[in-house]
Formats: structure tokens, C-alpha cells, sequence
């Protein structure tokens, strides 16, 4: 069959089998490691998160065939469940890599959560070199950042995208790493189908269950390859059939250039990396704050009031109650405006630290969070701020916040900056020592140089 008679699906198929990595350009090797570096980061930093090693707990409880190691915790596990925690790991302080841009269109996402880590937990599992598990990495984000950018995140059905196109995309990162051919990479596809969902309920009601589907998607995805590898069949297009992904989970493939658009040329990922431990929806307004108190020296007890003007659509997608606390206060936290902002005034910076029950409960914070005001203005743009600062004597500080830091076309993280995030991780952390924290950082920026990763679990696990 010539190739531009291939569906769609057969020709994805087809470049998560082809792709060598030759193909991969120096820009998308560079920011590929940063972009793992980040992830990784976040990881060790949400490791004990509430919730984390209770699921880890239940997985060596679990038992199995030890497969892949369960990173920081240390034991191994079955490959599809080691996946799982340590996506969940990487997810829990809502600060890894987000929105895959794909020629130049960017739509919300959280997929370098799932396929980081579930592809170094699968590298390990073959026993890979690292430029195995970059090429293996790269499809598997490049084939999620495409079905995503196809239709858009999804908000108005209620179906959260990280359970859905994440698993696509680990099921190409598996299938590559478990040898696949063309015809078995697309029965993953289709098998995978079967074992979608996850609902942005879990944000909206503030539960522990937010950073499940980071760890669905990955298991959902490794268990799919290792069934096609086994024989097992799918439907033929898991995408645009009858009954396929966008027909069942989203309003349809408005964007179907996406689909096979450079393929084989450009590959697509998570291109914002985040400054702070929180939704990305308010790091505009916390980067607003942030000028304002250090251009101006701030004190809290100075401010009478702080008014943010906002997108409507914005402030419809704040979905933390930081006046309810709830079972899962840090839920809350995260997704909230009010505590966000209220923490970068108090603390001049926003960090994980400040995610802790004992954080959110500080009385300062509470105090401080009435005086905060949300409205719309139409004039702001989605994810854009303006935040206004009323003084005690009348006087109003004002900064706009077109695109908030890490903004990949105009406001990117620096390189340096990655790395300061990364040690930001690490120290919150303090689960792993200084030392070989260095040397993990030294090996993943000389990724494509290591013989086995291996060598990259050693440095993750006390």
C-alpha cells in the first residue's frame, strides 16, 4: 500500500515502528532532556505526597513478577504497576511538564507525567540503552501530543484528556520498547480503546484521585502492548471509526491535519515547564504579584485589598475551595486563586512547601484570603492577569501578565531555570542526597551517551 493511502492510524502506526534515532533533530534532543529532567524532579519532589506511599504500600503488597522498581520507595513490581506509581509520583504537586504544542497550537495537557516516567520504567524493564529510551519516549509523547491537538482537552464532556490520550501514548512508548511491529502497534492502539476514562470530577471535588489518571493512563497503556505482543487485537482505527476515540470521548477531530501533519519530521510534547506547584490557569496572576512585591517591598498588613482581573473563563476553571479545607486539603490549594495568590504575598514565593497540610492550614493564610477579589475583565486573556494591589492608604499597585513564566513561545524557561526547579525538587524531597542528585542530573543531560538506564533507577532509589 503506498503511503498516502494509509489511514491516519497505520500511518502513527508506522512511525512509532520506523522512527530511528537519527531522526531526532538537536533542538528536540535538548529539550527533550530538560523536559525529562523536569519531570523527574517532580517526581522525587511529590514522591511522599499524601496518598503516595500508601499506593505504593498496596502495589508491594500486590507482589508479582518484579519487573521495574518503584522510584524513591525502592522494590520492584510488575512493569504496568511500578508505571503507575511513578506517574502518580510525578503528578502529585501538579508542577510537571503541560500543554504539547504542535505546530504552533497549544492545548491544555498533562502528558510528560505519564510517559516519562512509564518509559523509563519499561527502558528498565528491556534493559535499554538511553537513546532507546528517548526514541521510545518521543513517539509515545509525539502520537498523545497529536490526538490532543486533533480535538482539544475536552472540558465541556467531562472526560480529563490525562486518562485518555496519555494512554495512546504510552502504549507507542511500550510497544516500541517491547519490539512491536506495525500491525501489533495498532492492535495496542485499538486494545487500549477499551481502557480509557477518567473525569475532571476528581479536580472538581478536590480528591487525592486528581493524580490517578496520570498512573491509569500508563498502566493502561504497558498492560495494551504486552497484550498485542501476546496476539491480541483491537479495532482496526482506535481514532476515527464508528466507535473510536473521537467519537466516543471527545466533539469530534475538528483538527485532523494534526493527526499526520510532519509526522515523521517533527515530534511533539509538553512544551510548558512550570515555576510553580499549582494549575497553570492562575501562574499569570502569581507572576503579577510576585513583580509587585519585589519592585514595590510589599507587606501583607500594608494591603487593604487585591483585585484579580481575570478571563471568564479563567475564573469558571477555578475549582479549589480554599475556604474548605476538605479531606484532601492540598486539592483545594492547587486549584485555587485566592490560596495561590495569598501564598506568593505571604511567603514571596510559591513553592512546594507551601502545599503541606501545615501550610494550608497556617491561620496567616486564611486571614490574608478575604481580602482577595476575582473579576472578570474582558479585555484579559485566558490565563493572562491583571492583578491590582489596594494599599492601606489608598494607593493601587498595578501589573498585567500577558503570558505567565514558562509561556514556550514567549515567556520560556530558561535552562538554567530548569535546573533550579529541579534542585528545588530534590531539596523539598530530601529522599535522595545531594550527591547523587548531581550525578542523576549529569546522566540524563548525557542521556543519549548511557549504556543501560539502568544507571538512572540506581540514582532515583535510596
Amino acid at each position: 500500500m503506498n503511503s498516502t493511502d494509509q489511514s491516519a492510524i497505520e500511518k502513527i502506526a508506522a512511525n512509532v515502528v520506523e522512527t530511528k534515532f537519527e531522526d531526532i533533530d538537536n533542538v528536540t534532543l535538548d529539550k527533550t532532556k530538560y523536559r525529562i529532567i523536569d519531570t523527574l524532579g517532580c517526581l522525587i519532589g511529590g514522591s511522599t505526597d499524601v496518598g503516595n506511599p500508601e499506593l505504593v504500600n498496596l502495589f508491594r503488597d500486590t507482589g508479582g513478577k518484579e519487573e521495574a522498581t518503584i522510584l524513591i520507595h525502592g522494590g520492584k513490581v510488575p512493569v504496568g504497576n511500578a508505571a503507575f506509581a511513578n506517574s502518580v509520583m510525578a503528578r502529585s504537586f501538579d508542577f510537571e511538564p503541560v500543554s504539547p504544542l504542535v505546530d504552533g497550537f497549544s492545548c491544555p495537557g498533562h502528558i510528560s507525567g505519564t510517559t516519562v516516567p512509564s518509559a523509563l520504567t519499561m527502558a528498565e524493564a528491556v534493559n535499554v540503552d538511553g537513546k532507546q529510551m528517548i526514541t521510545s519516549l518521543l513517539v509515545g509523547d509525539d502520537m498523545a501530543s497529536r490526538i490532543l491537538a486533533g480535538s482539544g482537552f475536552g472540558f465541556s464532556l467531562g472526560w480529563d484528556g490525562v486518562g485518555t490520550v496519555n494512554a495512546f501514548g504510552t502504549a507507542a512508548t511500550a510497544g516500541r520498547l517491547l519490539g512491536l511491529n506495525q500491525r501489533q502497534v495498532r492492535h495496542a492502539f485499538g486494545i487500549v480503546l477499551n481502557m480509557l476514562g477518567t473525569t475532571f470530577q476528581t479536580i472538581w471535588d478536590a480528591t487525592t484521585s486528581f493524580k490517578l489518571c496520570q498512573g491509569l493512563a500508563a498502566r493502561a497503556g504497558i498492560f495494551s502492548a504486552q497484550l498485542a505482543k501476546a496476539g491480541w487485537t483491537g479495532p482496526e482505527d482506535a481514532l476515527l471509526s464508528q466507535f473510536g476515540y473521537y467519537k466516543m470521548f471527545t466533539e469530534g477531530c475538528q483538527r485532523p491535519e494534526f493527526l499526520t501533519g510532519k509526522l515523521g519530521e517533527a515530534y511533539y510534547a509538553d512544551s510548558t515547564i512550570k515555576p510553580y506547584p499549582c494549575c497553570r490557569i492562575p501562574h499569570a496572576a502569581i507572576d503579577g504579584a510576585l513583580e509587585l512585591i519585589n519592585k514595590y517591598s510589599i507587606k501583607t498588613e500594608d494591603i487593604r485589598e487585591v483585585n484579580l482581573e481575570l478571563a471568564q473563563g479563567g475564573i469558571d476553571h477555578k475549582c479549589g475551595d480554599p475556604f474548605t479545607i476538605g479531606d484532601f486539603p492540598h486539592g483545594n490549594a492547587a486549584f485555587s486563586y485566592e490560596y495561590v495568590i495569598a501564598t506568593a504575598f505571604l511567603h514571596g514565593c510559591v513553592k512546594p512547601e507551601h502545599f503541606t497540610e501545615k501550610a494550608i492550614r497556617d491561620s496567616r493564610i486564611s486571614d490574608f484570603i478575604p481580602k482577595i477579589k476575582l473579576t472578570a475583565a474582558d479585555d484579559v486573556r485566558f490565563e493572562a492577569a491583571r492583578v491590582n494591589v489596594i494599599l492601606n492608604d489608598g494607593k493601587i499597585l498595578t501589573k498585567s501578565q500577558e503570558y505567565a513564566k514558562g509561556d514556550p513561545q514567549h515567556n520560556p524557561m530558561s535552562q538554567d531555570d530548569i535546573i533550579s526547579k529541579f534542585w528545588t525538587n530534590v531539596e523539598f524531597s530530601g529522599k535522595i542526597s545531594k550527591q547523587k542528585a548531581s550525578n542523576l542530573l549529569d546522566t540524563l543531560l548525557n542521556l543519549d551517551k548511557l549504556d543501560s538506564v539502568g544507571t538512572i533507577v540506581r540514582l532515583i532509589t535510596p
